[in-house]
């Protein structure tokens, strides 16, 4: 028998972590992307900053699911008091027609412990059974990862300073942003412009989402492979982007590049947000390897090729400003 109409799922975790921790991760939506393996980028359009506050937040999300990109408009209510988060997809991406849903955070069997319940609520269009399988199966597949790194994220709270960082490099440039911007949006080129870049595949399903898988090469002549979406934004002339298959010493990275007209000039921003992966400090950087050397070794090689893109795109576009 097809099932048709609204489907039902509802995901559980048990967290040896306060229910406050939680939902205080739950909540913290500019934050998803480092912390979700699913999310790529999330924008906040309208609602409170502090995740101690309800109310209501709308956000554009983009995510993986079954292989693709997808985005959405959703809106939120925070509810902090009762610990439940009410959301619903405003424009959903086909084959959704509609998606809505709630995490809730109670507290666990044990003190100090939580249990965590993500329930979806979804429709797909045209009741298309096949839309309907699709749904399912991303839906499953993201609700247990995002439970997981919850949990995860939740119990080792305390490591997460030494673990998370964010830096950023910048350079002014005499051009235009659009000649800057430009740059930085056609990867496809970057074998040619970029020493540090040995190879480059890029496919664009949807325009201004580049997946791209990219092979670096650092200063100390070791290469990686990584893949990577980019979400494009020409009318603001940054471009958000996540590593989907990161180097050994990552478990996340995400970042943001940002092109903007400043009193000074054109000044054009590599921000980064890297988590380390502390299963493979000692394998990478030796026994003698700390947490510390490993974010110092990160910050040198990433913000290193960060840099030298920097330069290279200010050549590129001075060179056509003239």
């Amino acid at each position: 028998m097809l099932r048709t109409g609204i489907q039902h799922t509802t995901h559980h975790i048990d967290i040896d972590a306060p229910a406050e921790a939680v939902y205080g991760i739950v909540a913290d939506t500019p934050a998803w992307p480092a912390r979700f393996a699913p999310t790529i980028h999330v924008d906040r359009l309208e609602g409170p900053e502090s995740t101690a506050v309800s109310g209501r937040e709308r956000l554009r999300i983009w995510a993986t699911a079954n292989g693709e990109a997808k985005s959405w408009t959703s809106w939120r209510e925070l509810d902090a008091e009762r610990r439940r988060i009410r959301f619903a997809q405003e424009v959903s991406s086909p084959p959704v027609a509609s998606m809505s849903g709630e995490w809730i955070v109670e507290p666990g069997a044990t003190p100090g412990s939580s249990r965590l319940t993500l329930v979806h609520e979804y429709t797909a269009v045209g009741d298309d059974p096949a839309g309907l399988e699709w749904i399912e199966k991303a839906t499953d597949s993201n609700s247990r990862t995002e439970l997981a790194n919850i949990k995860a994220l939740a119990e080792q709270l305390g490591s997460e300073a030494e673990l998370v960082f964010d830096f950023e490099d910048s350079t002014l440039v005499d051009s235009d942003v659009e000649t800057v911007y430009r740059f930085l949006h056609e990867v496809e080129a970057w074998p040619e412009r970029l020493p540090h870049v040995s190879r480059m595949r890029v496919r664009e399903s949807v325009e201004n989402e580049q997946w791209m898988v990219m092979d670096t090469v650092t200063k100390d002549g070791s290469e990686h492979t990584t893949e990577s979406v980019r979400i494009c934004f020409p009318d603001q002339h940054r471009i958000a982007y996540k590593q989907l298959v990161t180097p050994p010493l990552m478990t996340t990275h995400v970042g943001l590049w940002t092109v903007e007209a400043t009193p000074e000039g054109v000044r054009a921003t590599s921000w980064h947000r890297v988590r380390v992966n502390d299963r493979n400090i000692t394998s990478v950087l030796g026994p003698e390897g700390t947490r510390a050397s490993a974010r110092e070794f990160i910050r040198r090689a990433v913000g290193g090729n960060s840099a030298a893109t920097l330069a290279l795109a200010k050549s590129f576009a001075e060179a056509r400003h003239g």
